[in-house]
C-alpha cells in the first residue's frame, strides 16, 4: 500500500509539473540566490531591473532614468590559480524590454561579470555598467535598445565588438519576450551571442561572435548578474548559468553535458534541459504541440483523478513528521562546485551506506540546520556526516549549507581547522563529510560529566587555546579570502585523539574586506559569546571573533560556562577577580592546583584583553597567539572593567528582521551545537 501511494504521489506531482513548467527553465531562481540593487525588484516569475517612469508633459518633475541590478549572491570561480586555466561559461535567459509611454528607452541592459559589485554606482553609469576608470575588472554583453545593437565590453575596450540586430529580424524595442544565450569557449578564445523570439529553439547562427581572451579581464572569483538603465522596463527570467573546464574529467567534455564543470544554479530538469535547444529540434517541437492537443482532449478526466490523488497526498503529508513537512525540494538551492581544491564528491548511495541509511543510532549531534552522524567510508575510515535539514536557514537569506561549503572549499587547509573530506548534493540531500574527532567537543569535557575530563590537563588546555588562536589568525590574516567565523565557542572546538583542537562549523562564516563598509544585520551566534558592539551595531568584524575567543579562553582556564545558572557572565566574574587582585582564583578547581601560576595568570589576562569592552583595545589574533606562547609582552589592563558607550546603528528595517527571527523555531541568537564525534 505504501509503495502504491508513493508512486501515486510521484505521478501526480510529475503531471502538475509538466502542465505548469515553463518551456525554457524551471521556476525562477529562489530569492535567496539573487541580490537586488537600485530599482530592481522581484515579480512572480522574473526580476524587473527598472521601474516604469512618468514622462508626461504634465508631470511636475523631470523623469529619472533609474538603474537596477540583480546579481547571483555568491562568487563564481572563473580562474584556477594553481593551473592558470580559465573557465568557459554558458548563460541562458529570457528578457523583455517594455517601453514606457512618452519616455525614451534610455541606455539599455547588459549581462555583467564583475570583480566588485558593491562599488558600482546606483545613480550613474552607462547601462549601469562599471565606469571604465574604475579599478574593477569586468566583462559585459550589452543590449542597446536605442540603437538596436548588441555589443561586448571590457574594462580596457568599450564595445570590443558590436552588431546591429536588424539583419537578424530582431527588434529589442518590440516588447516581446526574447531568449538570449551567451557562450564563451576558452579553448577557442571566442564569445558568441544568440538572440531570438523562439524560447525553445536556438537560432542556427549567433548574432555576434568575437575573439577575446577573458583571462585578462577576470579574477579568480567574480560576480555575475544583469544591470539596466533607462525609462523602459527591463525584465529578466529563466536565468541559468554554468562554467566548464576548470578540472579534467573522464567524462566527455561535450559542451551540452549538464554534469560537466560547475552548475551554480541547479533546478529540476525539464524536457529541454533548461536552455535553448538547437534548431534541429524544431520538428520534435511541432510534434510536441500535436501531442499536447491530444492531451488536452482528456484533460477534464485527468483533472478529476489528480484531485483525488492530491487529497490522498495531502492527508499523508499531515501525518508526516515535522522534518518531512519542511522537506520541500531543495534542488534549486543545490550548488555543485568542482575544482582542484574541492574534496571528493560522494554519491548519495555512498553516504547512505556510510551511515546505515542515516540510522538514528549513529546520530552524534543535532541542531536547527543539520544532523551529524558517525559514518564509515572504506577509503577514509570514520567520518562525521553532516546532513543539512531541507529548507534550513539562519536568517532571511542565510543558507547554512551554502555558507559552510563556500567557506570550506576555499583555502581552509590548517591543522587547527576541521577538514572537509567530501560532499554530496543529490536529489534533495545536502551533505558535508568531515574528519571524525574521537574526543568530541570541548564543551562536553569542560562542563559535563565525562571520563575524559581527567585527561584535560593544564598543558592540554594551554595547547587547545593556542591551537584555536592559530586557526583564527589564519582565517583573519593568512587565508586567501579573509574570513570572520562569527560562531567561535567551545562546542565548535573539536578534539582529536591527542586532544589537539580543531575549529569547526562554518555555517555562519563570512568573507570580509576591511576596505568596504558593511551593512548591519541581526547578530548571529550564541549568547555569552557576543561582543557588546556586535549586539548594538549588528556588524561582525575580526574583533567580534576576538571577543568570542576571549570568552573561550576564560572558559578553558576556569571550567565555567559563559553564562552560569543565575545569569551571571563569566567575563564579569573574571573582571571582578582582576579588580580585587585575585585573578588566579579563577582557575578551574578540577585542575587541583596542577598548573604554573604565571601561565594561568597569562592565559586569564589574555582572555580579559580579548573581551575588552572597547573593541579598539582588543589585540589582533596574531598578537594573541604570540602572547599565549609567551613570545610577546601582555597588554596592560585597566584596574577596573572599562565602561564604554555604544551607539546602535541597526537599520530602520531591523524591527522587521527581528520579528522574522522571532517567528523562527531556532533563531540566529543560538546556533545549533555541532559535534563531529560521540562521547
Amino acid at each position: 500500500m505504501r509503495f502504491c501511494l508513493q508512486n501515486l504521489t510521484r505521478v501526480t506531482l510529475f503531471f502538475i509539473f509538466t502542465i505548469n513548467s515553463p518551456s525554457l527553465s524551471a521556476p525562477f531562481l529562489p530569492i535567496n540566490n539573487v541580490t537586488l540593487y537600485g530599482d530592481a525588484s522581484f515579480t512572480a516569475k522574473s526580476i524587473t531591473l527598472t521601474q516604469e517612469r512618468n514622462c508626461s508633459s504634465s508631470s511636475s518633475t523631470p523623469p529619472i532614468s533609474g538603474i537596477g541590478r540583480a546579481f547571483y549572491t555568491y562568487p563564481v570561480r572563473f580562474l584556477d590559480s594553481l593551473t592558470n586555466n580559465t573557465a568557459s561559461f554558458l548563460c541562458t535567459f529570457s528578457f523583455t524590454i517594455l517601453p514606457t509611454p512618452s519616455c525614451p528607452f534610455g541606455d539599455g541592459m547588459g549581462f555583467l561579470v564583475t570583480s566588485d559589485v558593491d562599488s558600482l554606482s546606483i545613480s550613474d553609469g552607462y547601462m549601469g555598467l562599471p565606469n571604465p576608470d574604475s579599478e574593477d575588472s569586468f566583462l559585459a554583453v550589452e543590449f542597446n535598445a536605442n540603437d538596436n545593437r548588441i555589443g561586448v565590453d571590457t574594462k580596457e575596450i568599450r564595445s570590443l565588438a558590436s552588431t546591429n540586430v536588424d539583419s537578424a529580424g530582431i527588434d529589442l524595442k518590440s516588447g516581446k519576450e526574447m531568449a538570449g544565450r551567451i557562450e564563451y569557449k576558452d579553448s577557442e578564445k571566442m564569445i558568441r551571442v544568440w538572440i531570438g523570439y523562439e524560447l525553445q529553439i536556438r537560432p542556427p547562427n549567433p548574432v555576434l561572435s568575437t575573439r577575446i581572451d577573458v583571462s585578462n579581464q577576470l579574477k579568480e572569483f567574480m560576480r555575475i548578474g544583469f544591470t539596466a538603465k533607462g525609462s523602459a522596463v527591463y525584465s529578466i527570467s529563466r536565468w541559468r548559468f554554468r562554467t566548464f573546464g576548470l578540472i579534467s574529467s573522464p567524462i566527455s567534455s561535450s559542451w551540452d553535458q549538464s554534469d560537466e564543470g560547475n552548475c551554480l544554479m541547479c533546478f529540476p530538469e525539464e524536457e529541454i534541459g533548461g536552455h535553448i535547444s538547437d534548431s534541429h529540434h524544431s520538428s520534435s517541437s511541432s510534434g510536441s504541440k500535436s501531442l499536447l492537443k491530444l492531451t488536452y482532449g482528456g484533460l477534464a478526466a485527468i483533472v478529476t483523478l489528480v484531485g483525488c490523488a492530491l487529497s490522498v497526498v495531502f492527508v499523508l503529508a499531515l501525518r508526516r513528521k515535522k522534518r518531512d513537512r519542511v522537506g520541500e525540494t531543495n534542488e534549486r538551492q543545490m550548488c555543485r562546485l568542482q575544482g582542484n581544491r574541492v574534496p571528493q564528491r560522494l554519491s548519495l548511495s555512498e553516504i547512505k551506506s556510510a551511515t546505515e541509511c542515516f540510522n538514528h543510532e549513529r546520530i552524534i549531534g543535532e541542531g536547527a540546520s543539520a544532523v551529524v552522524y558517525e559514518g564509515e567510508i572504506p577509503s577514509r575510515g570514520s567520518v562525521a556526516v553532516k546532513r543539512f535539514v531541507q529548507g534550513s536557514r539562519l536568517g532571511p537569506s542565510h543558507i547554512p549549507f551554502n555558507t559552510e561549503f563556500a567557506s570550506m572549499v576555499g583555502c581552509l587547509r590548517h591543522k587547527n581547522l576541521i577538514q572537509l573530506q567530501g560532499w554530496c548534493c543529490e536529489r534533495n540531500e545536502l551533505v558535508l563529510v568531515y574528519e571524525f574527532m574521537p574526543n568530541g567537543s570541548l564543551d562536553k569535557i569542560l562542563h559535563e560529566r565525562s571520563h575524559l575530563t581527567k585527561f584535560l590537563t593544564w598543558e592540554r588546555r594551554l595547547n587547545i587555546v593556542i591551537g584555536v588562536s592559530s586557526a583564527l589568525m589564519y582565517l583573519h590574516e593568512e587565508c586567501e579570502n579573509h574570513i570572520i567565523h562569527r560562531d567561535v565557542k567551545s562546542c565548535n572546538i573539536m578534539l582529536d585523539a591527542e586532544f589537539n583542537a580543531k575549529l569547526g562549523d562554518f555555517g555562519l562564516a563570512e568573507v570580509f574586506d576591511n576596505s568596504k563598509t558593511r551593512d548591519a544585520t541581526v547578530p548571529a551566534g550564541t549568547m555569552g559569546y557576543f561582543a557588546p558592539e556586535y549586539v548594538y551595531t549588528g556588524i561582525p568584524t575580526v574583533k567580534t571573533d576576538v571577543y568570542s575567543f576571549g570568552v573561550v579562553v576564560l572558559e578553558v582556564a576556569s571550567g565555567r560556562k559563559p553564562i552560569d545558572e543565575g545569569g551571571g557572565l563569566i567575563t564579569d566574574w573574571v573582571w571582578d577577580l582582576w579588580e580585587k587582585g585575585r585573578i588566579t582564583e579563577a582557575a578551574d578547581p578540577k585542575l587541583m592546583g596542577r598548573f604554573q601560576k604565571n601561565e594561568m595568570d597569562r592565559m586569564l589576562i589574555v582572555g580579559l584583553s580579548c573581551v575588552h569592552p572597547d573593541h579598539e583595545k582588543r589585540p589582533r589574533m596574531r598578537d594573541v597567539f604570540r602572547m599565549l606562547k609567551d613570545e610577546a609582552p601582555l597588554l596592560i589592563l585597566p584596574p577596573m572593567k572599562p565602561t564604554v558607550r555604544i551607539q546602535s546603528v541597526l537599520p530602520e528595517s531591523c524591527e522587521e528582521i527581528m520579528n522574522w527571527a522571532a517567528r523562527m523555531e531556532d533563531t540566529p541568537w543560538s546556533t545549533p551545537r555541532t559535534h563531529f564525534s560521540k562521547n
